[in-house]
């Protein structure tokens, strides 16, 4: 009965969480558009607080997945295997699997204080389109699993 208990209070944050996103997102977006191209500490109280709650949609997220209450996505399912398969490729090299073509990236996960250094990089892995780009549906894919990058040691991945 708890677990039953446990899942329904967290498939219930989940969509709270989701509601809480969607005018926190629209801020972020256009906070971070006012901010383009400026230098310096920028104060972005609306894009933090997107990423916050990101975090803890990514913390719920996690737990449901370890449970097996919700199935791993494709793009997580191929990304482990793709990680497991090619453990040392570097960034922006191509490689094939099931017929498809992924292109390994590193993107920036920690800056220093002086936001001027990368201390340590997300590696994630993006379907490659016949003509060369990357497949924007498989992108948005991995943006959406990206807060999962930041859970700290209290969740195993």
């Amino acid at each position: 009965m708890s677990k039953l208990n446990d899942k329904s209070n967290l498939l219930r944050k989940l969509s709270d969480i989701n509601n809480e996103l969607i005018p926190l997102k629209e801020l972020a977006d256009k906070e971070l558009a006012s901010i383009y191209g400026l230098k310096g500490m920028v104060y972005t109280p609306h894009l933090d607080a997107y990423m916050s709650v990101c975090i803890k949609k990514a913390e719920i997220l996690v737990s449901l997945k370890t449970q097996n209450i919700l199935p791993l996505s494709e793009v997580e399912v191929i990304s482990t295997a793709l990680d497991n398969l090619f453990k040392r490729a570097k960034n922006h090299s191509i490689v094939e699997y099931k017929g498809d073509h992924y292109e390994r990236r590193f993107l920036p996960l920690k800056l220093t204080k002086s936001g001027k250094n990368v201390q340590r990089w997300a590696k994630v892995w993006l379907l490659q389109l016949p003509n060369g780009k990357t497949d924007p549906h498989w992108e948005s894919l991995v943006r959406e699993i990206w807060p999962r990058y930041f859970l700290i040691r209290t969740v195993s991945l």
